[in-house]
């Protein structure tokens, strides 16, 4: 018998299915993006040099988080396939199952990270003042990989089901914490040294092995819809199989887009380290202010997965209607807003830097009113995945970084007059393009006519059988 929130999620209001899954995760995620914000806040404090040092790492450790994320993605849309199709048992195989997967990924791509940051930073072109700060940035971020992954993936698994407030909650705790640890980690205290840059890492990952821990055991214990037994990680081939091919495009996805942050990067970097520091207080502004759209994608991702699994196609087209719709006027209510304070915001981060501030603002204030197409575009696209065709997601994400964003930024900022400026205006020509891009494909129709709980039927009797030997059933 579904439970109440289940019944929401597949036969009652769209509007109120959505505010139900939406607001705790925004809350989340507003709380999340404080790690990033906490960060520049007292990284800030540290002078330009420093902003620039977070600024060329981040793109880079994105990049080898984005390369495992996709098995997490792919777990949670199989969670929510499985849970509107009535499939507990199914659940949680994927939960353990993605839990062996995205822990063996985290230690492998993490120790590569770790080997290979000094080359990286030397391909980027970063000055010797920057290096150091950014070295050990880089290195510090690589080794908490695995709880990041870990994180993640509770986080996905969790949402699948339905459940969003204990995220909110967990993400509440570590981040009051971040906020205490960062100035005693980056300037010391007492006998404590400061680590300056490296210190705003190492607050971060012990903060996020906080949040990883209890998250495994909440999976442990089984209280809030996927129990989680250690007899489950025993490898299941025929599911990490279909799971590597159902992830494996969202990983091409996520690492296409990290990929493009550092590329770049790269064109950013060769105007110096003002224009790096305004990039970088401006893409943690556009990571602020996407929150409430990220918020709708991943409840769009949750209700039309729950509803595909169902068989409820038409509802799963209405809700990623309805939540694009959404998403576009409070994206650009935001971007109004945001562009009429842009100098205040730059100074909030840098203080006394005219320079930052006035480039800072300038960053802003181009991409700010068109940042509704976001805000369709990542409904539409979390439509694609939760469905399934994570292919069509990868081939959005490929065309925006490769055909539109990064050619145009190279092309107006080294061949016109524009310079740096031309950087900034690559985001909303390409934010507006991809939003209608994303509108023809969806309305297409395609993506309707995958159902992952009804393909491969060999497939879910043979879990059955591996369900079984484990003690699930």
């Amino acid at each position: 018998m579904p439970s109440h929130r289940q019944q929401l999620f597949l036969t009652g209001s769209i509007p109120r299915a959505l505010l139900t899954l939406a607001v705790p995760i925004m809350l989340a995620n507003i709380l999340q993006s404080g790690y990033q914000l906490t960060d520049a806040f007292w990284v800030g404090r540290l002078g330009a040099d420093a902003v620039a040092a977070v600024s060329v790492s981040m793109p880079v450790t994105f990049l080898v988080i984005a390369m495992g994320s996709g098995l997490a993605m792919a777990g949670a849309t199989l969670t929510a396939q499985y849970m509107g199709a009535g499939r507990p048992d199914l659940v949680n195989h994927v939960a353990a199952q993605t839990m062996l997967m995205v822990t063996i990924t985290s230690i492998v791509l993490g120790a590569i990270g770790f080997i290979l940051a000094p080359h990286l930073l030397r391909l980027l072109g970063v000055t010797d003042a920057v290096y150091a700060g950014a070295l050990g940035f880089m290195r510090v971020s690589f080794i908490g990989v695995i709880f990041v992954f870990i994180y993640i993936m509770f986080q996905s698994l969790m949402r699948g089901v339905g459940q969003t407030r204990v995220p909110l909650l967990i993400v509440l705790g570590t981040v009051i914490l971040n906020f205490g640890l960062d100035p005693l980690f980056i300037f010391g205290w007492g006998p404590l040294p400061g680590h300056g840059v490296m210190g705003a890492a190492m607050a971060t990952l012990t903060t996020q092995a906080i949040a990883a821990g209890i998250g495994l055991i909440i999976f442990l214990r089984g209280r809030h819809g996927i129990q989680l037994a250690w007899r489950g990680l025993k490898p299941d081939m025929l599911y990490i199989r279909k799971a590597f091919f159902l992830g494996f495009p969202g990983s091409v996805e996520l690492s296409t887009r990290g990929l493009g942050l550092m590329v770049m990067s790269f064109l950013v970097a060769s105007f110096g380290t003002l224009t790096i520091a305004a990039y970088g207080i401006g893409s943690n502004i556009l990571q602020v202010i996407t929150i409430p759209a990220m918020g709708l994608s991943m409840a769009v991702s949750t209700l039309v997965g729950q509803n595909m699994g169902a068989g409820n196609v038409q509802r799963a087209s209405n809700i990623t209607q309805l939540a694009a719709l959404y998403a576009f006027i409070g994206l650009s209510l935001v971007g109004l807003l945001v562009y009429t304070i842009a100098p205040q915001i730059v100074a909030f981060f840098v203080p006394g830097d005219a320079g930052v501030i006035s480039e800072g603002a300038r960053f802003i204030r181009i991409m700010a009113l068109a940042w509704g197409g976001i805000g369709i575009q990542l409904c539409v696209v979390a439509a694609f995945r939760a469905s399934g065709n994570m292919v069509s997601a990868m081939v959005i994400a490929l065309v925006t970084q490769w055909m539109l964003q990064f050619p145009l930024a190279y092309v107006l900022s080294k061949h016109s007059t524009l310079g740096a400026e031309g950087i900034w205006w690559s985001f909303p020509i390409t934010n507006i393009l991809v939003a209608l891009i994303s509108l023809c494909w969806f309305a297409r129709g395609s993506w309707k006519h995958t159902r992952l709980t009804e393909d491969e039927r060999q497939t879910v009797k043979v879990t059955d059988e591996a369900l079984s030997e484990e003690g699930y059933r």
